[in-house]
């Protein structure tokens, strides 16, 4: 399918690897002008380069934290007026909550719910004047299914869903949709890092805890970031003007509600 964006401009948020570069590189497939961030920066022009070489398409790299006033300031100003802008950021400490301080959740509402807001606001009027806009923000599974030990995440990331469930009825008239990709267990840094810390608190290796954890979902398996970028460059597409302030979740069926 020939998804009607090339030609686009996108700014994907913490992109260097993971789920961020998966989506970059599944919209630069498409023929979209991609602005990548991260804020190691031999990680990210690595993977620049490597989005050039397989699809040909212009990518450009701003290395700085996204969480920050300076590093937004940085993105906009190389990417001041994306057609479609990619939310995403590392998620918060797991852990109890009754040893997280105040720090500890500002820290998280500035990453995961407050970061993703202002670069709503810094490009959607933009957006609508054009006629044409896709926003993806990148959460949580943890949103449909808290995680205990997720508190900070739990509570930022749904903080945010709620804010778009809001906020989407009111562009998509304007052709600018706002949608939530909730990630489940995908191969990741960040997947393979929680399996080595629960490791160490069980006992276990880190290997008995991801096959168990593999063995546990529905699917058999956890989810390849190719599949999450391609989803996020559908719901980026000019087909899906018609879905805005939805919750997609890909989670290989962990989640056991019907709704």
């Amino acid at each position: 399918m020939d998804l009607g964006i090339a030609g686009r401009s996108a700014l994907v948020c913490a992109s260097s690897k993971g789920l961020g570069l998966a989506c970059a590189a599944s919209l630069a497939r498409e023929g979209v002008a991609v602005t990548m961030t991260a804020r190691g920066k031999d990680a990210l022009e690595a993977a620049a380069q490597q989005i050039r070489e397989a699809t040909g398409a212009t990518v450009i790299t701003v290395v700085g934290d996204i969480t920050t006033p300076q590093g937004r300031a940085l993105a906009l100003a190389a990417c001041p007026s994306p057609d479609i802008l990619v939310t995403n950021a590392g998620g918060p400490k797991p852990g109890d909550f009754r040893e997280w301080s105040r720090d500890d959740w500002i820290a998280a509402v500035d990453a995961n719910m407050l970061t993703p807001i202002e670069l709503i606001k810094a490009t959607v009027d933009g957006m609508m004047a054009r006629g044409f806009g896709r926003v993806v923000n990148i959460t949580s599974g943890a949103v449909k299914a808290p995680i205990d030990i997720l508190g900070l995440s739990n509570g930022a990331r749904s903080g945010l869903t709620g804010f778009v469930a809001g906020l989407a009825r009111s562009t998509v008239a304007r052709n600018v949709t706002i949608n939530n990709l909730l990630p489940g267990p995908f191969e990741t840094d960040r997947l393979f890092a929680t399996a080595a810390a629960a490791a160490r608190s069980t006992g276990k290796t880190a290997d008995q805890i991801l096959a168990a954890r593999r063995a546990a979902n529905p699917a058999g398996r956890f989810g390849t970031p190719a599949e999450f970028g391609d989803a996020c460059a559908w719901l980026c597409s000019a087909q899906a003007g018609f879905v805005t302030g939805q919750n997609l979740l890909m989670d290989g069926g962990a989640y056991p509600g019907t709704f």
